[in-house]
């Protein structure tokens, strides 16, 4: 690891990393890096919010981008100390899109004269893929459960996903399990029948002392999903739960091995994923 030679950070794109002038690594969660990455490869050009969201989501998702653009702005403005107002690194441009005016280095892979297509097949680090194949897993199996599971008010059509809980015991893996969050709400939202409310607005339920019933009147959808994430070492455990918001139906974890469980009296599953790196 080296120290930036220019500027005031460095963009290292190997290690999928954000660097300070001291070489301290800045936390950046996948998808304002991505962001982030696709400004740098465009520095000094206008990029639109269209472009923005062809790159990160691709065609035909069905999650409200607005906020998760404006999210993801305000988390790379936050990490580059970075003023809307008076900015260094971050510019806008009122009704178009962004471009970035910074002096960051970046170092690694060559930075891109153009963006990939929309189908985003550049290769992610081994620490960015991780949050991705575990967020894969567990959209999957809730897909599965939502295409098949039997609903006494009917089928589930919108959904929620609220933060997922930080079990580790370390604060410093909250940045994990924020973007475990982003990823499974970006991967659910890909089913095109089902209406994904955006993390953006899901971020007051981070500490709820709400029930789920509540949250889910509060955010007018059919159905809420809840979970943790437990990180130790080269061990992951996630446990994700779909609660149906109209009948107020919730399992409990049974003693069960495997991948996913659901217990024989509820309507709604919970499933658990637990992996070595």
């Amino acid at each position: 690891m080296t120290k930036p030679s220019t500027g005031l950070y460095q963009l290292d794109l190997d290690r999928y990393e954000l660097r300070r002038g001291d070489g301290v690594k800045v936390k950046l969660e996948r998808q304002p890096m991505e962001m982030l990455i696709f400004l740098v490869e465009r520095r000094g050009r206008l990029v639109t919010r269209e472009e923005l969201i062809a790159r990160l989501w691709g065609d035909g998702v069905a999650v409200e981008t607005e906020p998760a653009i404006n999210n993801a702005v305000r988390k790379i403005r936050t990490a580059l100390r970075d003023s809307p107002e008076k900015p260094t690194h971050l510019e806008t441009v009122v009704g178009k899109g962004y471009r970035f005016i910074g002096d960051l280095e970046v170092v690694g892979a060559a930075v891109q004269a153009e963006p990939p297509p929309p189908s985003r097949t550049r290769r992610l680090p081994a620490a960015a893929r991780l949050p991705l194949a575990l967020a894969a897993l567990l959209a999957a199996g809730l897909a599965l459960w939502l295409g098949w599971g039997r609903f006494t008010r009917g089928p589930i059509r919108s959904i929620a996903v609220l933060p997922l809980q930080n079990l580790s015991g370390d604060p410093g893996q909250g940045y994990f399990a924020d973007g475990l969050t982003d990823e499974l709400t970006t991967n659910l939202a890909r089913i095109g029948s089902l209406r994904v409310i955006s993390r953006t607005s899901t971020l007051r339920y981070t500490d709820h002392r709400k029930s789920m019933g509540q949250i889910a009147r509060e955010l007018s959808v059919d159905a809420v999903i809840e979970g943790s994430v437990v990180r130790s070492g080269n061990r992951v455990r996630v446990t994700a739960q779909l609660i149906d918001g109209r009948a107020i139906l919730t399992c409990g974890p049974k003693a069960t091995s495997g991948i996913s469980g659901r217990s024989s009296n509820c309507r709604t599953p919970w499933l658990w994923i637990s992996l070595r790196k």
